[in-house]
């Protein structure tokens, strides 16, 4: 299959889709749980200086020796300042000491200076007012090593998404991969399984225009009427079957008479094999009928794909025999197809089997024919094989258990 087919490039775009979609469902996940994470921090670490910071202006009685990273500003009765060593530029907030000495309510704000924040906090103490200035720092700097482990542990996270999501995508796939696969396999089974029967009824219908020509009279052509109208029926059973292949199969068939079978195959090429000068003959069991069990259109196509690939590897004046014979317990019946046509190398005795296989010295491609005849087969609980050589010809076997 090439890169530029279109059920390829639809399956990769699906999975590229699948891929993307999973990736950020994970990202959106992951930024909703960051942000939450990193508000509830902040909050908690805002609520527990603010409780430090009040605690520090209702508590401390002097200005001497205050929690690292607070300063206190005193102001008494009598207006005199004191205050902490090596405050802040820009404090104390003298406005709200002197508003809070006036008889005002306690006072708490959030001040930028320089970039930083601080958080002030001025309330009444005895006979005189008391401003604890708390820097936010520590808070910003715990917030942004949060943020980058966040941001670390998110990219991990979205490397894992992309890889499961690839691989979810492609296990979620795989059905429509194998939908479209067996939807092209039965196009190219239909097709071929198709071609020839069209190809016979095409002939008979040359013969009848012939015939017509001619003057012939009708008992002349009642035998190619007869046959065309017994290759339109195989034709729709052909169909028929081809669609009975794609369905569960709820039963093993019927008892078929594989003789009848190869008898009216032998028929319907017996035509083709006339005008490329090539003997095809029938050798019937001689023990009987050659019952076995399955479906008549199934295995009428393995006898037509047998016969159709020995008189394409036959030249002119060659031979084609069918042969039917049984075979002991367990009973089998076997149906060779023999033919003195160009052979095969005995090393692609099995590759022949496979579809669209190449042999190994003339890479000879042995196309679908082979490979639908042995999946029928091995459908029917038989098995087929071959053997030949170079220029000496070649014979197909098939052995299927016998009805009953």
């Amino acid at each position: 299959m090439s890169g530029h087919d279109p059920d390829r490039l639809l399956l990769r775009r699906a999975r590229h889709v699948l891929a993307v979609q999973n990736v950020v469902a994970v990202a959106l996940i992951l930024l909703l749980t960051g942000a939450f994470v990193i508000g509830a921090a902040d909050h908690s670490r805002r609520i527990a200086f603010e409780r430090s910071v009040d605690q520090t202006a209702a508590t401390e009685d002097d200005v001497v020796d205050p929690p690292a990273g607070m300063w206190i500003f005193k102001l008494d009765g009598h207006g005199r300042l004191t205050a902490t060593d090596d405050p802040p530029g820009g404090f104390p907030d003298r406005a709200a000491l002197d508003r809070v000495r006036a008889g005002g309510p306690a006072e708490s704000s959030t001040t930028d200076i320089g970039g930083t924040d601080y958080l002030v906090v001025t309330r009444q103490r005895g006979d005189g007012v008391v401003q604890v200035v708390g820097s936010m720092a520590e808070q910003e700097q715990e917030r942004h090593r949060l943020l980058a482990a966040l941001g670390v542990a998110g990219m991990l996270g979205l490397a894992a998404a992309a890889v499961a999501g690839a691989l979810l995508a492609r296990r979620a796939t795989a059905p429509l991969g194998e939908a479209l696969a067996r939807q092209r396999r039965f196009v190219a089974d239909a097709s071929h399984e198709l071609r020839t029967p069209l190809a016979q009824l095409h002939t008979r219908a040359q013969l009848l225009h012939r015939d017509l020509r001619s003057g012939a009279s009708p008992a002349q052509m009642t035998p190619d009427i007869e046959q065309l109208v017994a290759g339109t029926r195989q034709l729709g059973e052909v169909v028929d079957d081809l669609l009975l292949s794609t369905q569960p199969r709820g039963d093993d068939g019927v008892d078929v008479d594989l003789g009848v079978v190869a008898a009216g195959v032998v028929t319907a090429l017996g035509t083709r094999a006339e005008q490329d000068s090539i003997e095809l003959t029938l050798s019937p069991d001689p023990d009987g009928p050659s019952l076995v069990r399955g479906r008549e259109a199934a295995l009428r196509r393995v006898v037509t794909a047998l016969v159709d690939n020995a008189l394409s590897h036959t030249s002119a004046g060659g031979h084609v025999v069918v042969e039917l014979r049984s075979q002991g317990e367990p009973r089998l019946v076997i149906l060779a197809v023999r033919d003195d046509g160009t052979g095969f190398d005995p090393a692609d005795a099995q590759r022949i089997f496979d579809r669209f296989a190449r042999g190994h010295g003339d890479q000879r491609r042995f196309g679908l024919g082979l490979a639908l005849a042995r999946e029928v087969v091995t459908g029917h609980g038989g098995t087929v094989d071959a053997a030949g050589q170079p220029g000496e010809g070649a014979t197909f076997t098939v052995r299927l258990p016998a009805a009953g």
